[in-house]
């Protein structure tokens, strides 16, 4: 049997990553036609189709989202197996701070991927929040860091800026607000930047609100959203399953974007770091 074309894979995961054609071609280095032709053939060799198109853009069948899981285990590994080979395999200790906002489902995929690329690497990740990972940049205390800053005209910390999205206002599908009363906002304390950003807002604006409940984390804001307790504000990609855009949101204030970005190099770090921060800003788009 025929093997997988590692290049007709590589088009086929940027395509997916970048959201269309037109947008993951310069990821390649191609023409938007030969990455189409690339993925064409991949169709053909595999014999099903593996991207919706729309004037969208391109999302996965469901045949096509388990071969990109394979799809990024076999690039991975082949980029791991050609290092090896030069001899270029890093090992050591790497302390990652993120942000809980970020990409919450793929924080396991970004982890696996990290331990594919460097099987000798020792993995340590703690989550805190963006306010604190750039206060303490330069404390020692982890070697890379993954902040967000929010698009509200302000200037953003310096870094490497890797993705941005919409800021919503969301609810449990279905959430009706009490006729007549306060906007119930669910929130996590005041030393998060969004948080404090969102009430700054409210209050800028005259909006009437209450603190219905206060989470610790945002794995417990969006328990608390499922559960149906009230409103809050979240970037596209920490919106779980069953909540949604808040239908009577436009009554609200409208919400800039946020960026996420890793903070810039320190003088002198280890090659381990570089190597990984250069790593991750190609991955986690």
């Amino acid at each position: 049997m025929r093997p997988f074309d590692l290049e007709q894979l590589r088009s086929f995961v940027a395509v997916i990553e970048a959201g269309s054609f037109s947008a993951g071609a310069p990821l390649l280095y191609r023409s938007q036609s030969a990455v189409s032709e690339q993925i064409r053939k991949l169709e053909t060799f595999a014999g099903v189709k593996l991207l919706d198109r729309s004037k969208k853009g391109v999302t996965p069948t469901p045949v096509g989202q388990r071969l990109l899981v394979h799809a990024r285990d076999m690039l991975c590994l082949s980029e791991r197996a050609l290092e090896d080979m030069r001899g270029a395999t890093l090992e050591g200790e790497l302390r990652l701070a993120i942000i809980d906002y970020f990409r919450p489902d793929a924080i396991a995929e970004m982890l696996k991927r990290l331990q594919m690329y460097y099987p000798r690497l020792r993995l340590h990740v703690t989550v805190r929040k963006s306010l604190l990972i750039e206060e303490q940049a330069d404390s020692g205390e982890f070697d890379i860091g993954l902040s967000m800053g929010i698009l509200d005209g302000r200037s953003l910390p310096e870094g490497v800026p890797i993705r941005r999205e919409a800021l919503r206002w969301v609810a449990a599908a279905g959430f009706e607000q009490e006729k007549g009363g306060p906007l119930p906002l669910l929130v996590l304390p005041e030393g998060c930047r969004l948080q404090r950003f969102v009430r700054q807002t409210l209050d800028g604006n005259n909006e009437p609100y209450v603190i219905a409940h206060s989470a610790s984390g945002v794995a417990g804001l969006q328990s608390a959203l499922t559960a149906g307790l009230g409103v809050s504000c979240l970037n596209e990609s920490a919106v779980p399953d069953g909540v949604e855009a808040w239908r009577f949101a436009q009554r609200l204030p409208s919400l800039p974007d946020v960026e996420f970005s890793l903070l810039p190099p320190r003088s002198g770090e280890p090659e381990l770091v570089s190597e990984v921060r250069e790593m991750l800003a190609t991955q986690l788009t």
